[in-house]
């Protein structure tokens, strides 16, 4: 210690000049963050407290202590001394060449570094005063560095979670209103299920709902319901077996699918296409819950088409069994009190007709759009599948033609027959028209317009020369008159017979004759005049013009030609 007044005064301004840089310097340590600056901050006061400098620097670490900079040479062994310091310690005194002493840095959570000062010799008391003072607060601007670390990591953490709160609470509210949407597309979908509104009503429903137009169409593209805007008129339906390929690819999907302006739904229950359901979107802009909608829709029309189809099929089927019976034969009294119980007259006139097809996918098919062309035509009928064939029974005189144009609309093909039998007044003779009716199929589809409506009305002469029994004599009563004509046909791919079918039909036209074979007249003339050559016949004679007319009628007949307009 300096005697003296002088001496003691000029000390204590030393110390307090030194005190005072510490706690300057303290101050801008405890403006600091990073923990790494505020030590090497520290360690450059040292120098200016005394005769030392700064050997080493350490920072905690994952419980150890580490070096800083990290780029500094290693020292094995004060490394090793450093890491055994007991943190509540004052200083450790480490072994060497030179004065050294490793000052820990403590925090109220620990040992937070370490301070390794070095000298030529050992530092006096007021040096060893000052480093003291200097890393005391080190220590405690490391501390406040590590409590602001903490408190700007616990905000940080604080703001991320309140933006995943907010995030759960957007994806709660998003959830909370498609939940929303559901409940109220379930609740208005199965409220219109219930009604019994059918297709239209559902329709109605999901435009509604999703602000778009709607179309429900059959499987074969016949529009069965339309709901808002844009309803195209005529109403476009596809070619057959473009639609096949349509149905095809949407059923290999479990979503919807997009084609063109639309999204497309089967309604498909068990397994089988009953129809399509469509939501019409020029801008392609149908959302999730629009798609969801659509689903849930194309759902409750399955159940509403399956149950039709379970009554339907449940109503054919005592349908089918009535007219099976009737056209089996059975006594007008039964017959009059079961087709009173299903709620159709049987007294009047009534006519069977038979339908078959072959564009229809399944028998089902044909059944199907007859029974929907009956319906659309008002008739008072009674349905029934017999033999491959379609039959229906109806009441008064239908229009057949409209019957098979209907039905091949809906089809989407005209590769059928329509035949009727004749009129019946009781039940009793209804086996007498069905019988007519099949005949009538059966001519028509070996005919040379295999497709149309055709009437036993319209048989005429045909009726006796088709007669089943009496075939062998047609036959032989052909060959009498024509035979020679159809030999020389054979022999040389001519069409002698044919002209002269078509001759007498035109009551012996020249032109006439000539302009439906087209041909010329003197071909015709030159035709004729060989026939004349080979039979020997005068068609001048009204006996031979009469049986030779029958003649090629009668060969048409077996030949299955066109019955047409006869």
């Amino acid at each position: 210690m300096i005697a003296g007044t002088g001496g003691v005064d000029g000390w204590a301004r030393t110390q307090l000049s030194n005190l005072y840089g510490v706690f300057v310097l303290s101050m801008k340590m405890f403006g600091g963050r990073d923990a790494a600056k505020i030590l090497a901050l520290a360690a450059t006061a040292v120098p200016s407290l005394g005769p030392c400098t700064v050997a080493a620097t350490y920072l905690a670490a994952g419980g150890a202590l580490e070096r800083q900079p990290s780029d500094r040479p290693p020292d094995a062994e004060l490394d090793r001394i450093v890491s055994q310091i007991d943190e509540h310690g004052s200083g450790v005194a480490l072994p060497g060449g030179t004065w050294r002493w490793a000052f820990p840095l403590r925090e109220q959570a620990g040992l937070a570094g370490c301070l390794v000062v070095a000298a030529d010799s050992e530092p006096t008391v007021d040096v060893m005063f000052l480093l003291k003072v200097l890393c005391q607060q080190t220590s405690a601007a490391l501390a406040n560095a590590a409590l602001h670390r903490r408190g700007d990591d616990y905000v940080q953490e604080l703001r991320r979670s309140n933006d995943e709160r907010a995030e759960v609470n957007a994806r709660l509210t998003d959830t909370v209103d498609v939940l929303r949407h559901q409940q109220r597309v379930h609740d208005v979908l199965t409220r219109e299920g219930a009604r019994g509104d059918g297709e239209p009503g559902i329709a109605q429903a999901l435009h509604e709902l999703t602000g778009l137009s709607v179309a429900i169409e059959d499987k074969f593209g016949n529009l069965r319901a339309w709901a808002g805007p844009g309803l195209p008129d005529p109403y476009p339906k596809p070619p057959a077996r473009r639609r096949e390929d349509l149905l095809a690819r949407a059923a290999r999907r479990t979503s919807p699918l997009r084609e063109k302006d639309r999204l497309i739904s089967l309604v498909k229950p068990h397994h089988e296409v009953l129809g399509v359901v469509s939501l019409v979107e020029p801008a392609k802009t149908a959302g999730d819950q629009d798609v969801f909608t659509l689903e849930y829709g194309t759902t409750v029309l399955a159940l509403e088409l399956a149950h039709q189809r379970t009554l339907a099929e449940v109503e054919l089927r005592l349908h089918r069994e009535l007219v099976d019976d009737l056209i089996a034969g059975t006594d007008n009294a039964s017959a009059y009190a079961r087709a009173d119980a299903l709620g159709h007259d049987l007294r009047g006139t009534h006519q069977v007709l038979v339908a078959q097809w072959d564009g229809a996918q399944a028998d089902s098919d044909l059944s199907d759009a007859v029974a929907r062309a009956v319906v659309a035509l008002g008739w008072k009928a009674l349905c029934s599948r017999r033999s491959g064939v379609v039959v229906v029974l109806v009441a008064g005189d239908p229009d057949c033609e409209a019957l098979f144009r209907s039905v091949a609309n809906d089809l989407g093909v005209e590769t059928g027959v329509v035949a009727v039998g004749g009129a019946c007044d009781t039940p009793e003779t209804l086996p007498r028209s069905y019988r007519e009716a099949v005949r009538m199929l059966r001519i028509r589809q070996a005919s040379g317009t295999p497709n149309g409506m055709a009437s036993f009305e319209q048989l005429g002469l045909y009726r006796i020369l088709d007669a089943g029994e009496s075939r062998a004599e047609v036959t032989a009563f052909v060959r009498q008159w024509l035979g020679g004509l159809i030999d020389y046909d054979e022999a040389r791919a001519a069409d002698m017979v044919r002209t002269l079918s078509q001759f007498l039909e035109c009551g012996g036209s020249y032109d006439r004759t000539a302009t439906a074979l087209m041909i010329h007249r003197s071909t015709l003339r030159y035709r004729l005049s060989r026939m004349r050559e080979i039979t020997g016949f005068d068609l001048g004679d009204v006996e031979t013009r009469l049986n030779v007319h029958v003649a090629t009628r009668a060969w048409q007949v077996l030949q299955g030609r066109s019955l047409e307009g006869r």
